[in-house]
């Protein structure tokens, strides 16, 4: 049966993140021929509504208010739970984000549902759409079906591909008014770090380095090697443990969980908690100079030598091939 699906849109610096349309494919399968609401919240998102219709969303509604300006749990929730209570969906889905993993289960605990997390692939559509999610840090997988209530999931980054983008569509836009109050917490300034480069958790293309960096500067031939692919540089805890870089780029199990179309590991020696932050990246090349070396277990292709003899011949070689594409 045909089910009226919300998509909560995320907006980072001005821009749609690709985990909403990745989003709205997941509600498309969901809603089985239903209605997909795309759901902007923000202080000044009503121009951001072309690219969401394009990648097949049939309604967009907006909140605008200047307590939205920046993500608050409290601004957040008051704003989502109006646009559920005038909308009265029988699903939401959410990116399973920083942002996503805090409101999630907020509004599943207000609409007194479940919540299906971290979903990184969905079979049936409808009434039998099951869910699958990575459990007991990526070793097994379960699939989930909700049998009651309204369908909540939040799906994780780079896992679930877009519609086909169709250029120019447009559709039907609505706002809504809401009064934000009684807010504990209000964000008056963002502080980032300055970062260049593709944003780690979306990245198709990662490179990862872990103590067999040595040092802050063995990170350099890495970013070179990231920059040349498109990609974004990645680390073990025991690197930014170390200080080579800061924490802002670790994958693991207590750090960033990153699922990219090519994962280069140099110097990870591969401990468990951080395989539970790459495993399900769709091929893996570790460069190790150990060859028992727990990486190559669930490496796709294995190179064992030195990385600061390997990664500047990789260097050279996709260098060489651009030039002569």
């Amino acid at each position: 049966m045909s089910k009226k699906v919300l998509v909560l849109s995320e907006v980072r610096e001005g821009s749609l993140r690709n985990v909403s349309f990745e989003a709205i494919a997941a509600a498309k399968q969901i809603a089985d021929g239903g209605e997909v609401v795309g759901v902007l919240l923000g202080d000044a998102v009503a121009g951001l509504t072309g690219p969401l219709f394009e990648y097949g969303a049939d309604r967009v509604v907006t909140v605008e208010h200047p307590h939205l300006k920046q993500y608050t749990s409290d601004g957040y929730s008051q704003a989502l739970l109006a646009v559920i209570e005038q909308e009265q969906p029988a699903g939401i889905v959410f990116g399973h984000t920083a942002n996503g993993k805090d409101l999630s289960p907020k509004i599943a605990s207000k609409l007194q549902a479940g919540l299906v997390s971290d979903v990184t692939a969905i079979e049936g559509a409808g009434d039998d759409v099951v869910f699958i999610r990575p459990i007991y840090s990526g070793k097994a997988f379960e699939k989930v079906k909700v049998k009651e209530g309204v369908v909540l999931a939040s799906i994780r980054p780079n896992n679930i591909t877009p519609l086909e983008k169709a250029e120019g569509k447009t559709g039907d836009v609505s706002a809504i008014s809401v009064e934000i109050t009684n807010l504990r917490t209000i964000i008056k300034e963002v502080v980032r770090k300055s970062s260049e480069g593709v944003d780690l958790s979306e990245a198709k293309v990662v490179v990862a380095g872990g103590r067999g960096v040595k040092s802050e500067e063995g990170f350099e031939p890495l970013k070179e090697l990231a920059d040349l692919l498109g990609g974004a540089v990645g680390a073990s805890r025991g690197a930014c443990d170390a200080e080579y870089c800061d924490y802002s780029l670790q994958i693991g199990q207590t750090g960033k969980v990153v699922t990219p179309d090519l994962y280069i590991a140099a110097g990870i020696s591969g401990a468990i908690q951080h395989l539970a932050g790459m495993s399900n990246s769709k091929v893996i090349v570790a460069i190790n100079k150990d060859p028992e070396a727990n990486i190559f277990k669930v490496a796709d292709y294995g190179i064992v030598g030195d990385l600061f003899e390997v990664i500047p011949l990789l260097i050279e070689e996709f260098k060489a091939l651009k030039v002569n594409a």
